[in-house]
Order: C-alpha cells, then sequence, then structure tokens
C-alpha cells in the first residue's frame, strides 16, 4: 500500500475510534498525551502542573480538559497525601481505545512506511 493509503486508514480510525480528538492539532491531543505520559512516568499531573507545560493558554487548555473531563477521556482523582489537589488520569477505555490506536499506527507504519 502507498503513503495516502496508510494515512488514509490512519484517518479513518481516528474518526471511528477516537471522536474527542478531533484532530491530531487540536489542543484535546496534546492534553491527553501530557496527561498519559505523566501516568506512564507514575508522576500524575496536577492541573497546576498541566498549566506550567504551556500548551496553550490557561483558558483554553481549562475549556479543553473539563471537555475532556465530560467525555470522560480524563479522570480527576484526589491526591492521596494533598487532599486539596486532584490528580489527572486517563480514563481505562481511553487508554484502550488510545492503546489500539498506537498499535494501528505500529502496524501501518511496518506495512506502509518502509
Amino acid at each position: 500500500m502507498k503513503l495516502f493509503a496508510g494515512l488514509k486508514k490512519i484517518r479513518e480510525f481516528e474518526r471511528k475510534q477516537l471522536p474527542f480528538l478531533k484532530s491530531v492539532f487540536d489542543f484535546d491531543f496534546d492534553i491527553v498525551i501530557e496527561i498519559g505520559y505523566a501516568e506512564e512516568q507514575e508522576q500524575p499531573l496536577t492541573l497546576k502542573q498541566l498549566l506550567l507545560l504551556n500548551i496553550g493558554s490557561r483558558a483554553t487548555v481549562r475549556r479543553k480538559l473539563a471537555g475532556l473531563i465530560e467525555q470522560g477521556v480524563v479522570i480527576r482523582r484526589t491526591h492521596a497525601k494533598d487532599h486539596r489537589a486532584s490528580l489527572l488520569m486517563i480514563s481505562a477505555a481511553s487508554f484502550k481505545l488510545l492503546s489500539k490506536y498506537g498499535g494501528t499506527l505500529s502496524s501501518i507504519s511496518m506495512s506502509h512506511f518502509k
């Protein structure tokens, strides 16, 4: 398969399986990646830490995060040591979809982007 056939498959997968990621250039995807990365490093982010990453303006990041929480993509958990703070984490269902997305990208890249 050619390059654009592979890219088309990726885009179709995004539209069907990851509706909360309207565009890979959208802030939503950047927020999800940062939260997931921090969680992967076993150091989940607080809202303050997320805002300090300068992904976008404070208002935009807060608005986008609120939407991701409302959709169930990101969940808030009370910080075990500081009950005033909340930790941001990727929901299990979203993690499963993102893992499938990563697997799809890997299989397409191995077979199409040699």
